[in-house]
């Protein structure tokens, strides 16, 4: 499959910022020491690493297609299956629901993707911790946005997007009465996170644990 990328525009300030520090750090250095020796060699192998990783860090898959199957819910995010399991959850169903949770390292794609078509009819931002967010408590105890999503057959999902250890801020400007269109952008998290989705434990699971996934394409579950 094809991928072209392009930065988002949440990663503008940062790739400056890191510029700059960089420049700075390298033109400090030499300044000090201008003899050219091997230690310069590797700071500039790490500066540069470091730039290049934060630029990475802000790609958008703009020409990854959608995947479209009837009743499937999509992963909403990039990253690896790290909880597959029957939970109560408590915010908004209280009841018992198939949560499955997406851990994203610093390598994936950081944009996060609406699962499914339908309405936003819950949003809520939680203050919390900075839990590493593949830690079970993470889910609730860190920082995190809840989002509630219904369908036209009036079936529901809970999206939660979770900040990491390192992860110090979740991007999101969705609000009660939004549309959800399957594939569109529903936010982004930086630096490292975590996704949970929760679903009726009707719904035909088709991952498991330590699969990786892709925003968009790969198929979390089917619903009834």
């Amino acid at each position: 499959m094809r991928i072209s990328k392009k930065i988002h525009e949440e990663g503008t300030k940062a790739i400056l910022i890191t510029f700059a520090i960089v420049a700075a750090i390298v033109i400090l250095v030499n300044w000090l020491w201008p003899s050219q020796t091997v230690w310069h060699y590797i700071l500039y192998a790490f500066v540069l690493l470091v730039l290049v990783m934060t630029v990475r860090f802000f790609r958008v898959p703009i020409w990854r297609k959608t995947t479209i199957v009837e009743d499937a819910v999509l992963a909403p995010a990039d990253g690896e299956i790290a909880a597959n399991e029957v939970v109560m959850e408590d915010e908004y169903f209280h009841e018992k629901r198939r949560q499955i949770s997406i851990f994203m390292s610093i390598y994936n794609v950081h944009i996060n993707f609406f699962p499914f078509d339908g309405e936003v009819t819950y949003y809520k931002y939680h203050p919390g911790k900075f839990l590493v967010a593949f830690k079970p408590k993470s889910s609730t105890d860190n920082e995190h946005n809840t989002i509630i999503l219904k369908d036209k057959k009036g079936r529901e999902i809970l999206v939660r997007q979770i900040a990491g250890f390192v992860a110090r801020r979740i991007v999101c400007d969705l609000q009660p009465g939004d549309e959800a269109v399957v594939g569109e952008e529903l936010g982004m998290i930086r630096f490292g996170s975590r996704v949970d989705v929760f679903l009726p434990l009707d719904a035909e699971v088709n991952v498991k644990m330590g699969d990786k996934t892709y925003g968009k394409v790969t198929v979390l579950a089917k619903l009834k």
